[in-house]
Parts: C-alpha cells; sequence; structure tokens
C-alpha cells in the first residue's frame, strides 16, 4: 500500500537591488519602480535625440527639485540644479537644460 503524500511547502526568497542614486531607491521603496527603458526609434536625425534626451533630462531634473521642495523656478538657479544633477546621479547640465527645468516648473503648475 503506498502512503499518502504529505503536503509541501514552498519558500520564496526574496532579493533586494541597491543601486547608487538616492531617487531610485526613495522610489522604490515608496513602491513605485522606474519604467523599464525602452530603445529610441532608428532614423531620425541626431538632433530630435540630443532634443529628446536633453528633454529627458530636464524632466527628471524637475521631479527631483520639485520632491526637494523648490516649488518657485526663481528659487532653482542653476548651481542648484547642477547639485541636483549631481545628487540624482546625472551629468552636470548645461544652461539650456537648466533653462528647459525652470520651464518645466514654472509652466507644470
Amino acid at each position: 500500500m503506498t502512503k499518502p503524500t504529505e503536503p509541501t511547502t514552498t519558500t520564496t526568497t526574496t532579493t533586494t537591488v541597491r543601486t547608487t542614486r538616492t531617487v531610485r531607491t526613495t522610489r522604490a521603496a515608496a513602491g513605485c519602480a522606474p519604467l523599464a527603458k525602452k530603445p529610441l526609434p532608428a532614423g531620425r536625425p541626431r538632433e530630435w535625440y540630443v532634443t529628446h534626451n536633453r528633454r529627458l533630462k530636464a524632466m527628471r531634473l524637475a521631479i527631483a527639485l520639485l520632491d526637494s521642495g523648490i516649488h518657485p523656478p526663481a528659487t532653482a538657479d542653476n548651481r542648484r540644479i547642477r547639485e541636483t544633477a549631481d545628487l540624482i546621479g546625472v551629468h552636470p547640465p548645461s544652461d539650456a537644460t537648466c533653462r528647459m527645468v525652470r520651464a518645466l516648473i514654472r509652466y507644470g503648475r
């Protein structure tokens, strides 16, 4: 006669991913993970890619500044924007990108 099988138990393990960027760590802790990156479409002029990446960087910086409590665009000078870029781990922005960050903060209201 065969023995009845005993119920099996499964254990799951959780892995923690550490990043060097403070913003990603706090967002992951808050339960909202960053979106998966997709490749950019091929066949566009180089200027399109430069502008697109500048807009993405400006949006990241504007979100980081707003999260840190910088709401009036006048308080977001180039020095503060570049310090925030260093804090979140992106290359220092150009003057044009800094202007774009202030515009995003201004018109996002």
